[in-house]
């Protein structure tokens, strides 16, 4: 059996009506920035199941839904979750038999159970009840059923190695008594293990014999070494004197109980290197949390929730636990729910299992709740890296074709006073026009169930090409043509919160060389012609200088040419960075032309940022930072 259904309505940040979620049989996986709802989820779970190692749960007011902006007098006074099982076998299902829904399917009978956690508040007080059944409300869950659907909870640790020391209700005790190694508590070879430490013990300390009844006993304290006869003995001498008449104490030395709680509180649990990392404790944390549920015998619910699995793991350490929690997964049935923060975990992660959180709602990214294609998933999966993955954590997205934009729009970014890092956009560089293969991410094939509130900028080029004629006149592209390509770029990529800006000629560079900017960028052209031919970082005071000259005389030449604004850029792109024989990288252009465009903001901001935004051929690129900073008065 595994978790099927969770709805919450009027738990801390999820209302009325509420969350609803389907889960996967075995890996589950809550992404999302800080107060998303990933932890909201777990405590949901923990609420409704308990936990193998009993973590105290307790509901409070604030547990007690309340929307923002609204008075206090206005928190709900009821809480539901609901959890829906399915996939039982036959020995799972005669543990529930009186709670169970059964039906057929296709002449097979199959089970469901439905367990409802209920609370309300009342007069400052909280009351809960849980009840179970096939379909509707149902009846009381007793114990015993509640017992075989506890869940392994794996709490977001900071000091792994004190779970694992000797201590009461230590949480390595916990873990131990509920295996099925400990089940036979008065015989156990742990037992009679410490009955004949404790003999030795005692016996040691046993205190010196009388020689005859009611004979003094010899006593010796001038002897050269004390034994432990004579310790135990004084320390009784000094509890005689301490107590009454009717009550007199006397103590003995033990290692422990015979009681087998007792005895796995004394454990401990150490790695074998001597000073080992906080890494290294938590991965035999997680190691000896998830014991209990690869037990072949266990009848019980195989559920084990995780929250930020990465903690105190380097990359590759992250890298190998999720794997083998994939395969441990897959091989005991084990049904894994997990949270996490890391951009390393979410790019290794299959793509179906994922579940992104967002303010008051989780978006599973499965096949039947999104526009992706079989064939997107396989893309992705190859080339989905954890700098990609951030998209899954971020507040906005912007889509580019290369290098040059994934570049120069921080650069924009910043002069036009909308960072990215402050406003949790991050950019997306799909290194070719896969836009649809990532954007589909963000598509909902239910969007009446909700779409994902994250804007998606996508960033394109219109790749119209300009033309010089006969007479070696510059002839733009057919206005109709623009139109109608980009209405077709345009039908193409925007859907819901998606939507795609585009170039207005040719591409980013070309665009950019024909704006304004058209200095700036045939330097940052000249500049990177000269770097990437060479082995030193920059370009020397000389090189410079040369640089300069080369733009004068350009300039010159073009007069005398009689070219255009608009010509000069068509040889910018077309003869310098592009020729066949002599190519410039764009990225090296792009960030030359970032040095040059910041090194005028921290001159002049206030007319840099001027130009660019009166700049109508960058205009859809402030347009796309724009709408992914949720600005979304913004021409499209």
């Amino acid at each position: 059996m595994y978790l099927s259904e969770l709805s919450i309505k009027n738990f801390r940040k999820y209302g009325n009506p509420g969350l609803n979620l389907k889960f996967n049989k075995h890996l589950n996986v809550l992404v999302g920035e800080n107060d998303s709802g990933k932890s909201t989820i777990v405590e949901a779970i923990k609420f409704v199941l308990n936990t193998h190692s009993n973590d105290y749960v307790r509901l409070n007011t604030e547990d007690f839904h309340l929307a923002k902006g609204v008075n206090e007098e206005e928190r709900a006074n009821e809480i539901e979750i609901v959890c829906v099982f399915r996939g039982f076998t036959i020995e799972e299902a005669k543990h529930f038999l009186e709670w169970l829904h059964i039906e057929k399917v296709e002449e097979t009978p199959t089970y469901s159970l439905k367990v409802i956690f209920s609370a309300k508040r009342k007069d400052k007080k909280i009351y809960h009840d849980i009840t179970a059944g096939g379909i509707d409300t149902g009846k009381y869950l007793n114990g015993e059923a509640r017992n075989l659907l506890k869940t392994t909870f794996l709490k977001p640790l900071r000091d792994a190695e004190i779970e694992m020391t000797s201590r009461r209700n230590s949480r390595l005790s916990q873990v131990l008594i509920n295996h099925s190694a400990f089940e036979n508590e008065e015989e156990h070879e742990l037992v009679n293990a410490i009955k004949d430490a404790n003999a030795r013990i005692m016996n040691y300390f046993i205190e010196e014999k009388e020689e005859e009844a009611g004979d003094e006993p010899v006593q010796d304290h001038n002897t050269e070494e004390e034994t432990g006869a004579q310790i135990l003995k004084d320390i009784n001498e000094y509890l005689e004197n301490f107590s009454s008449n009717r009550n007199i104490l006397k103590s003995r030395f033990n290692i422990s109980d015979i009681k087998l709680k007792s005895i796995l509180e004394r454990l401990q649990l150490n790695l074998e290197d001597a000073k080992p990392g906080l890494g290294s404790h938590n991965i035999l944390f997680i190691a000896t949390e998830l014991l209990f549920l690869q037990q072949k015998e266990y009848e019980g619910l195989k559920l084990a929730l995780i929250e930020e699995i990465e903690a105190h793991l380097h990359t590759q350490a992250q890298m190998r636990l999720i794997d083998y929690l994939q395969k441990r997964s897959d091989e005991s049935d084990i049904q894994i729910i997990l949270t996490t923060h890391s951009t390393s975990l979410a790019s290794k992660i299959p793509l179906e299992t994922m579940f992104i959180c967002q303010n008051d709602k989780v978006f599973s990214l499965n096949p039947i709740e999104t526009e992706l294609l079989n064939g997107d998933y396989l893309f992705i999966e190859r080339f989905l890296d954890s700098t990609k993955a951030d998209l899954f954590f971020a507040q906005g997205v912007i889509m580019v074709e290369g290098d040059a934009e994934n570049i120069l729009i921080p650069t924009i970014a910043k002069i036009i006073g909308i960072p990215l890092s402050k406003n949790g956009i991050t950019v997306l560089n799909v290194g070719s026009t896969a836009f649809l293969r990532y954007s589909r991410i963000f598509i909902r094939s239910n969007p009446e169930n909700g779409i994902i509130n994250i804007p998606v900028s996508c960033i394109t080029d219109l790749d119209l090409k300009p033309e010089i004629d006969d007479q070696d006149k510059l002839i733009n592209p057919p206005q109709e043509s623009a139109d109608e390509k980009r209405k077709r770029i345009k039908a193409r990529l925007n859907n819901q919160n998606v939507k795609a800006f585009i170039s207005p000629i040719w591409t980013l560079e070309h665009d950019f060389a024909r704006s304004s900017f058209q200095e700036d960028v045939l330097r940052a052209v000249l500049w990177a012609k000269k770097i990437q031919n060479s082995d030193t970082i920059g370009l020397t005071e000389n090189k410079k200088e040369k640089v300069e000259e080369d733009i004068n005389q350009y300039t010159e030449e073009n007069k005398e040419k009689n070219y255009s604004s608009e010509r000069i850029a068509y040889e910018i792109y077309e003869n310098i960075i592009t020729k066949d024989n002599d190519k410039v990288s764009k990225a090296i252009i792009a960030q030359c032309l970032s040095d040059i465009l910041l090194t005028k903001f921290k001159k002049d901001p206030d007319t840099i940022r001027a130009q660019i935004l009166s700049e109508p051929l960058l205009e859809y690129l402030v347009n796309a930072i724009k709408y992914a900073a949720g600005i979304r008065e913004v021409k499209e």
